[in-house]
């Protein structure tokens, strides 16, 4: 086999190797597809390396062939005459990405095995195997093709919630080995027989085995070893350290909650499926029963994500906000509500959590305001974690006779009318089929729409679902599973509202929180909440709750329809008891909670604990953790120690003793000599001990120099009391400073070291001859003409 072509196969395996560690992201045959798509590369460059095609024409032959074959495989259909890619083939592969991309966002891994997912995955490994070959065949640096397989294997360790398995590491790395030995084998090869390195090897065999190749070989150990122990040594680090990762739906360990300007939905689904239920806020005021508090709305939808519309450049806040959108009333009749707001700081935000509408809030100088949205946001990236604010909101409390009455509803803007073009006709249909009794009243036809999503419709409140809001999951959520939370129940709602005519837009924030001690609420992660505004023409945007009963107990007031139905018990206002035995009984006296919080929604409470509970405990196993991770080697030294001193006398137990004081010299600082016989040992031990101890010193000596040399020496010798005086003259002798250093990090650790890794790179040599040996039979060798 010629050099380039072993390289080569290298190559594709450290890429298939290294493919790997993508398996806990995505899911279905892209491991297969992408293993084959790197194999067609792989022997395309083969082939014409052995046709002697010029260096700088193969990597572009091969990208023609990997596009070419991408697009048979997923993008058939824009080929053409079935073959040829076309512009249409790259408008649909940027849009195939694009949804790859958005997909990744919102969902959690695994990522189910679409399409498009699987296209994202094969074309991203194919392309990185392209790459790899390009650097280690072309431009013969295998080694810098490590730094593709680093970028494979840290996206997804820093990205996946809870990490990945430790193990996952080993197959990237032994395919850097395999390609590292691939790439020396073939430079060095033609050089002949060793010239260094470890004597008891077969010399007649042409393996690299240069200074250069074991300096390599032992950082390359050295670096997976570490790799490979210090997971298992140091404590996990948090996850906010890199990110929160994709969001997953398994217990996390995340401290606090994160919402960005970029994907709030996103982020509300990551801390309601994952992360310590740790308090978020608390305020004082507003009105009775706690308060919504929003951070912002989501009012632009493009079929795939439902997103902040741009917006102008935010408003100073100075004195009163703008008043609501749509508003037609006299503001000044209106009930105000006032409230003081203490954010956490484990809540990281640009958006500041406060009820709508509102009217003005005491944050001023590095924060605006959105006249639309009436939502305040940083305007220099500050998050309101750990900020204290007083506000004032309009209590607008609409009757359904009002919204039932309302004049048709122009649109308030550009965006939240506005139905994505790719809307299946069956939602459609479906929407109008809900809404069939509401006889063109769009406040009723929400009503129902309401009402079907808290009981008629079936539908189940779960935050296992891992599909998103974009539409091909609103479709399967609306049609087929019924299953999901507060996203896909508001975006629903959204959408079919939309085809209604009615605007409509995704408020992100918390529900009310739980009632405390002298009226304070406090509002935990868990809390997070989505609800739909929908726009009615004089009263302006007015939320609705079709999030069932076992996540939000009752509805809005104002949602109760003109002619109520007496069958739906999810109709009535809120003071109506949701449950048998909440009515009122004059005999018993019952507390004042509220039901729209987590205690009455099915979410699990966490008690604020004390300090131990709220990080205190963490801080003192980490710092244990470390005293642990300093005392190993004075640790494993004194345990080395002792089991010297307690073996019964013998050969081995003697030499043990002599290396107890060759360790002990080294720790202390001084200058034994590994190529000192025993009696220059001894001599040399005279030089650094008191007069009274040279008796016991020159008696081991001349014992160890017996029982090496003399052959039919005393081996019932016990040369331990020997050992141990001279020892601790030894250890008397020196500066306190240097026992000290000698107690924690003994410096005898970095013979033994050393001494490891001579043997892990004569190890690595026996696996460069097994490699040789194989090959010479499986390959038979060309008779000499």
């Amino acid at each position: 086999m010629t050099g380039h072509a072993r390289i080569s196969l290298a190559a594709w395996g450290a890429t298939v190797l290294g493919s790997l560690v993508l398996t806990p992201v995505f899911s279905g045959p892209f491991l297969f597809i992408s293993a084959f798509l790197c194999a067609a590369v792989t022997g395309t460059g083969v082939l014409l390396q052995n046709l002697r095609t010029p260096r700088i024409v193969q990597p572009f032959v091969q990208l023609i062939v990997l596009v070419e074959l991408i697009s048979f495989f997923f993008l058939r259909d824009t080929l053409k005459f079935g073959l040829i890619p076309v512009k249409a083939t790259a408008l649909e592969f940027n849009q195939q990405m694009v949804n790859a991309m958005d997909s990744i966002n919102r969902f959690s891994a695994p990522l189910p095995p679409d399409s498009h997912l699987t296209l994202f995955a094969a074309s991203v490994i194919a392309a990185t195997g392209l790459l790899i070959h390009v650097i280690a065949v072309q431009l013969k640096q295998a080694a810098w093709s490590g730094l593709l397989l680093l970028v494979m294997y840290t996206v997804p360790a820093a990205t996946v919630h809870g990490g990945l398995p430790a193990l996952l590491f080993v197959p990237p790395a032994l395919g850097y080995i395999i390609l590292l030995s691939a790439e020396g084998r073939s430079r060095l090869s033609r050089w002949g027989r060793r010239i260094s390195g470890v004597s008891h090897l077969d010399a007649t065999e042409p393996v690299e085995a240069s200074a250069l190749g074991q300096a390599g070989r032992r950082i390359g150990l050295s670096v997976v070893a570490l790799a490979l122990l210090l997971p298992t040594l140091l404590p996990a680090l948090p996850e906010g350290v890199i990110g929160n990762g994709l969001a997953g739906s398994g217990p996390g360990s995340g401290i606090g909650a994160s919402i960005s300007s970029t994907d709030p939905m996103l982020d509300m689904g990551k801390n309601l499926k994952r992360g310590d239920n740790v308090v978020a806020l608390t305020y004082k005021g507003g009105p009775a029963g706690g308060s919504y508090l929003r951070l912002t709305a989501l009012d632009l939808f493009d079929g795939n994500t439902w997103r902040i519309a741009p917006r102008a450049e935010g408003r100073k806040i100075s004195g009163d906000l703008a008043p609501p959108p749509g508003f037609n009333g006299d503001l000044s009749k209106v009930p105000q509500s006032k409230m003081e707001i203490d954010v956490s700081r484990s809540f990281r935000s640009q958006f500041v959590p406060a009820p709508y509408p509102l009217r003005s809030i005491s944050l001023k100088r590095d924060w605006r305001y959105d006249a639309g949205a009436l939502d305040v946001v940083s305007s220099n990236g500050q998050v309101v974690g750990g900020k204290k604010y007083s506000l004032t909101s309009y209590d607008v409390q609409p009757t359904p006779s009002q919204l039932h009455n309302a004049a048709g509803s122009s649109e308030p803007d550009q965006y939240t009318s506005r139905v994505p073009r790719r809307t299946p006709e069956a939602i459609k249909q479906l929407t109008n089929q809900v809404t069939a009794d509401a006889k063109g009243n769009k406040f009723e036809a929400a009503v129902l729409i309401q009402n079907w999503f808290r009981s008629s419709g079936e539908f189940t409140y779960s935050t296992e679902t891992a599909r998103g809001s974009g539409m091909a999951a609103l479709e399967d959520f609306l049609l087929n599973n019924k299953t999901g939370y507060c996203e896909q129940f508001a975006t629903g709602m959204a959408l079919m509202a939309r085809i209604l005519g009615i605007p409509s837009r995704v408020g992100i924030g918390f529900l009310p929180g739980q009632s405390g001690k002298d009226g304070e609420y406090t509002v935990r992660m868990h809390d997070m909440h989505a609800w739909p505004e929908l726009y009615f023409q004089g009263v302006g945007w007015v939320r609705f709750e079709p999030t069932p009963a076992a996540r939000v107990a009752s509805t809005p007031n104002w949602t109760v329809p003109s002619t109520p139905d007496p069958t739906n018990t999810t109709t009535a206002p809120s003071t109506a008891p949701t449950t048998p035995g909440q009515g009122e009984d004059p005999g018993i006296e019952k507390p004042n909670t509220d039901r729209n919080t987590p205690e009455n929604s099915g979410v699990a409470i966490v008690d604020g604990g004390n300090w131990f509970t709220n990080g205190g405990g963490k801080t003192i196993g980490l710092v244990l953790g470390v005293l642990l991770l300093i005392c190993i080697p004075w640790l494993i030294r004194s345990l080395t120690r002792r089991r010297r001193f307690a073996r019964p006398p013998s050969r081995v137990a003697a030499e043990g003793l002599w290396a107890e004081i060759r360790d002990t010299s080294r720790d202390l600082g001084l200058d034994w000599s590994d190529i000192s016989t025993p009696r220059q040992a001894g001599d040399w031990l005279l030089t650094k001990l008191p007069a009274e101890t040279h008796p016991a010193a020159l008696r081991l000596a001349r014992g160890i120099e017996k029982l090496r040399y003399a052959g039919a020496g005393d081996l019932t010798i016990d040369l331990r009391a020997d050992a141990a005086a001279v020892r601790k003259s030894l250890w008397t002798r020196a500066p306190q400073l240097r026992r000290w250093r000698a107690r924690l990090l003994p410096p005898s650790w970095r013979w033994y070291l050393n001494r490891g890794s001579t043997e892990a790179s004569d190890l690595l040599d026996e696996f460069d001859l097994l490699l040789a040996r194989l090959r010479a039979l499986l390959l038979r060798r060309r008779p000499a003409n």
